[in-house]
């Protein structure tokens, strides 16, 4: 089953924010992006799916890039390929875990990372799944509104980069519902 798009949103011109309910992993874009740890672990939830998917050599490149360039900081985002996936690459962006302190920002700077690291490569469109909203247990109130914040800010300050669709990949529950909400301005349900 493809998945669904539920709402299409024109963030400046020929720029397209989607929000979409379905399976990261079935997406037709270039890249997709990683809910990952400082330590690149991929053991539970997405990113232990994106790896059983992608294979082992995966794991071993996340290993290789902590161990030459140490943990990935929260904020930041770094590339691997896709090893069996059908993607140009696996974006892995590290966000903030609730208790830190300005949540909002750092995950903002996290997914907005993610997004650079697309248009350094020349790509043209990437989804993400919700970060920070499961183990690292962010309210999604303040996931749904970081997740605007990091698409307004990246096309804000690349406005003609390659990257001209970004899609937000969830299943149905309470963070989608956070998502609708916090797009319900200037909103195009497709």
């Amino acid at each position: 089953m493809d998945n669904k798009v539920l709402r299409r949103l024109e963030i400046s011109q020929r720029r397209y924010f989607e929000v979409v309910t379905g399976d990261l992993l079935a997406e037709k874009t270039d890249a997709i992006v990683n809910a990952a740890n400082s330590h690149l672990a991929h053991g539970g939830g997405v990113a232990l799916a994106i790896a059983q998917a992608a294979g082992m050599s995966l794991v071993e490149e996340s290993n290789r890039i902590v161990r030459q360039q140490g943990r990935v900081p929260v904020g930041e985002a770094v590339v691997t390929t896709a090893g069996r996936l059908p993607f140009k690459g696996i974006i892995h962006t590290v966000g903030p875990q609730m208790g830190e302190g300005d949540e909002k920002d750092k995950l903002a700077r996290a997914v907005q990372s993610s997004f650079l690291r697309a248009h350094e490569r020349k790509w043209g469109s990437v989804s993400f799944p919700g970060v920070s909203s499961g183990i690292f247990s962010v309210p999604h109130s303040i996931c749904a509104d970081a997740y605007f914040e990091a698409v307004n800010r990246f096309w804000g300050t690349y406005g003609d980069s390659t990257v001209h669709l970004i899609r937000l990949v969830l299943f149905e529950g309470p963070l989608l519902k956070e998502v609708l909400r916090a797009s319900s301005d200037g909103e195009e349900t497709v």
